[in-house]
């Protein structure tokens, strides 16, 4: 219903209001044509021909309207509406005097008496019946121009819905790509300056395996479609990478083990779910720890549902303010919600034995990734 152009012209577009414009005087035709039919007129066919050729140009006449009003599209709602019940009178008079011509004008000897014609012909029976017809038809018109101001006012609330749709689309986009950019700059210090103690220290080999696996990390993380599904498969091996980093920081204290039956491993995932999760993981759990951490990454099928298990037992779970800072796990929920409804669902919480554990919830989808 909406035209909308690189300028912004927007309105109720040219085939609605044809649409429209039909109906109107279809429906119009049918109830006089009844209604002489009721009453019994002299002439019906004769009559009706002549109702039809009024039809004809009564569609012009409106047509002519919508383009006059369509003018008026980007102006207040208010003037619109006197613009629209303003010119429908020159149009109505236009409709009577058409009128007027076709049935007492135009060959009248074939619908009415001698006795009709000369009353007919008198002058004041002239205007009067042309204001008269001139009235009736405003009110038609009136009719019309009121659906017309209705479809607009739809079109553009339409128009504003599907905006505003476009919009939070896109911010959601916008959000997903900068998870997907937007590794956790302190991840990148520490990681240079654990590089440049390996080197001090005459560990090149440790250094180079650092190097490689950073380098593997990053090529994985940036490439491809942030809004695309990646298979279960490929997001556990970026984890393994970034795991594989952070334990040349902490090499006394973190160890992991990962858990997928083979049969989820090309299940798809959101890119880059489990990110903010083993961050937290590392953050919480290991970094403010002495004591030796296991992280654990596990997934399980149940039914047409995947549950993946993300736990640690550091003794340092996150507080309820680190929770609300940064890139985290109400992201995790968001990107969840937003790609699987109710079907995706994150819960986590402190562990009986100690640690912290994320669930991540969603279908089980093999296509498509």
């Amino acid at each position: 219903m909406i035209v909308t152009s690189e300028d912004g012209e927007r309105g109720v577009s040219p085939a609605i209001a044809l649409y429209s414009i039909l109906g109107f005087w279809l429906f119009y035709t049918l109830i006089v044509s009844l209604r002489a039919l009721v009453v019994g007129f002299d002439a019906q066919m004769e009559m009706a021909a002549r109702r039809m050729v009024v039809a004809v140009i009564g569609i012009i006449v409106t047509w002519i309207l919508y383009l006059a009003l369509r003018r008026f599209d980007r102006k207040p709602l208010l003037i619109r509406v006197i613009a629209a019940f303003s010119l429908a009178i020159p149009f109505a008079f236009a409709m009577a005097a058409a009128n007027y011509y076709m049935f007492n004008v135009y060959d009248p000897m074939s619908l009415f008496t001698d006795m009709d014609m000369h009353k007919k012909a008198e002058e004041n029976y002239v205007l009067i019946g042309i204001v008269e017809d001139a009235m009736s038809r405003f009110f038609f018109l009136s009719a019309w121009a009121g659906l017309y101001l209705a479809l607009s006012y739809a079109a553009e609330a339409r128009s504003t819905e599907r905006r505003a749709a476009r919009l939070e689309q896109a911010a959601q986009q916008a959000e997903l790509r900068s998870l997907r950019y937007q590794v956790n700059p302190h991840f990148l210090f520490n990681t240079l300056n654990s590089l440049s103690t390996l080197v001090m220290r005459n560990r090149p080999d440790e250094a180079e395996q650092m190097i490689m696996s950073l380098s593997n990390f990053y090529r994985t993380s940036l490439t491809g479609d942030p809004l695309d599904d990646v298979p279960l498969e490929e997001e556990v091996h970026l984890q393994k990478l970034y795991l594989d980093i952070e334990a040349v920081r902490f090499p006394e204290r973190l160890t992991t083990v990962i858990d997928i039956p083979p049969s989820l491993l090309s299940a798809c995932v959101p890119g880059l779910i489990l990110q903010p999760v083993v961050e937290n993981a590392i953050k919480y759990g290991v970094s403010r720890t002495s004591s030796p951490v296991e992280i654990r990454i596990t997934a399980r099928e149940d039914g047409d549902l995947m549950h993946i298990n993300v736990t640690d037992n550091g003794p340092n779970p996150p507080s309820a303010a680190d929770r609300g800072s940064g890139i985290g796990l109400a992201n995790v929920r968001d990107r969840l919600t937003a790609r699987f409804g109710d079907r995706g669902r994150i819960v986590y919480g402190l562990r009986e034995a100690g640690g912290f554990s994320v669930l991540l919830t969603l279908p089980i989808i093999r296509r498509g990734c």
